[in-house]
């Protein structure tokens, strides 16, 4: 790690470490949500990317590192992690094609034109406002529980920003999945498809990715789910490994949806 990199910080690879994050060692952590939701992107080379609420930059890193020559804007609420995002941004290499942006979904920054971007991508705080007990941590109950901003704030924001027939992909708790199915279509989005994520063969799924498209109708198709992990031995879920669709994912770049 450089020596301009607080103490506090440690260094995160994702996609086989290709990409490199910058996290605070207390906190929220990026984890394989990011790579998901990178991976659920339509992106094409040249178009322009907003990834909302980028955090340390992990879901812009791997579009980046997925799709060459797309151009993402990640922003973010808070400084200090807007500035890891941009440090690895440039770890990665990717500085010339990820800008990063500190700033508030509701009242954002100007240099943020509607209807400017191909395709929006987000991982909203799961937890509902008042619900649950929040982390301790400020920084991991800010990622983790709705702030000022609600659902479906970020998902209002999304449909603003994105141009008439882009994109809008969204990874959420798979008990939410019809909060976001209806936000998009609340704001004139259609044509969805979903894709549950189930930790194991036989689990329940736990995540959901939601991706719509503006000013576009059609009916929503739900996927085969994804499964991550496969038991080695049986009857002993304690060695596991990743699937094999799920290994070419998170760690080969590979695209899902």
């Amino acid at each position: 790690m450089s020596a301009d990199v607080p103490p506090n910080v440690t260094k995160t690879r994702l996609l086989g470490g290709c990409v490199i994050c910058y996290q605070p060692k207390r906190g929220y952590r990026t984890a394989v949500d990011a790579v998901l939701l990178a991976a659920c992107g339509p992106a094409e080379v040249d178009q322009r990317i907003l990834d909302i609420g980028t955090g340390a930059g992990a879901v812009a890193f791997c579009l980046a590192a997925r799709i060459g020559g797309a151009k993402i804007t990640g922003l973010e609420l808070r400084q200090p992690l807007a500035t890891l995002a941009e440090r690895g941004g440039v770890a990665s290499g990717y500085q010339s094609r990820i800008e990063i942006i500190a700033g508030d979904l509701l009242e954002p920054p100007e240099c943020l034109a509607p209807a400017s971007f191909d395709h929006v991508m987000a991982n909203p705080p799961y937890v509902k406002a008042g619900k649950g007990n929040p982390p301790p941590d400020p920084v991991k109950a800010l990622a983790m529980v709705e702030g000022r901003a609600k659902l479906i704030d970020w998902l209002a924001f999304a449909a603003a920003m994105v141009k008439p027939k882009g994109s809008i992909t969204i990874i959420h708790r798979a008990e939410r999945g019809d909060e976001v199915v209806s936000g998009l279509a609340a704001n004139g989005c259609g044509a969805i498809d979903m894709l549950l994520v189930a930790p194991k063969p036989d689990g329940v799924a736990k995540r959901t990715v939601v991706r719509a498209w503006k000013d576009k109708k059609g009916e929503t198709l739900t996927h085969t789910a994804l499964v991550l992990h496969v038991d080695l031995d049986a009857g002993n879920s304690h060695r596991r490994a990743y699937t094999e669709v799920a290994e070419s994912v998170l760690r080969g770049a590979e695209s899902l949806l």
